[in-house]
């Protein structure tokens, strides 16, 4: 099955049901999510804090497992797949933008870019990081620190490592959530550069409206489920 999906599908969720036990008591996140992303499509899943956006965005990249319901991504089947087969996957295919930034401190700017390139065997990974560097302006801090660079130079460098790799589909979870207005913007711009010169499908969490509106097609997570907005 995992081999026979349409490939114009990068993302497609059926009937999709998350919940957590504490105790004797259960909580369902979400409930009966259906969902189908084509190739190199650009969707924004807004709502409020607390709404089960992050869980979302996690089963859909294969982080998190449901409770229901069947995800497919890039053609593959995620629910026979274990943990380590699905890292597999997603392996030179799948990026990841975070709200806390997620680089390593004891790496520079470039070796922080460098790393997927290098866990996936590629021989010119500096050369490749440089120019992702590059890419976002930050050519001239290839070899500092993350805490020698601002929070929207941080931003900046996670997104060149996401974009470095060229990958098929990236998954960004409150990208600008820690930043200020005018560095909002700058690395909203960038994301949606890169997003359209690699033509990347992107999946994008945010309670920012203005940020949701650049994609082309927005919904909103309410009542565990997701609804046109």
């Amino acid at each position: 099955m995992a081999q026979q999906a349409n490939e114009a599908v990068a993302l497609a969720a059926h009937n999709l049901g998350k919940q957590v036990h504490s105790g004797e008591n259960t909580l369902t996140i979400l409930e009966g999510v259906n969902l189908s992303v084509a190739a190199g499509e650009s969707l924004s899943i807004v709502g409020t804090s607390g709404a089960g956006k992050s869980t979302l965005l996690a089963l859909l990249a294969g982080l998190d497992t449901p409770s229901s319901g069947q995800i497919q991504l890039l053609g593959a089947d995620l629910e026979p797949l274990d943990e380590d087969q699905r890292a597999q996957l997603r392996g030179g295919q799948v990026g990841f933008v975070f709200q806390s930034f997620q680089l390593l401190s004891g790496l520079t700017a470039l070796e922080n870019v460098m790393l997927p390139l290098e866990l996936s065997g590629e021989s010119d990974a500096q050369s490749r990081a440089t120019e992702s560097l590059e890419q976002v302006g930050l050519g001239h801090r290839l070899q500092h620190s993350p805490r020698q660079l601002s929070g929207g130079e941080q931003q900046r460098v996670a997104l060149a490592r996401a974009f470095t790799v060229k990958p098929k589909i990236l998954f960004a979870d409150e990208p600008t959530g820690n930043l200020d207005d005018a560095t909002s913007n700058q690395v909203a711009e960038l994301l949606f550069k890169l997003n359209s010169e690699q033509d990347t499908t992107l999946i994008l969490v945010t309670h920012d409206r203005e940020l949701a509106d650049h994609c082309q097609r927005r919904l909103v997570l309410r009542d565990r489920g997701l609804h046109d907005d």
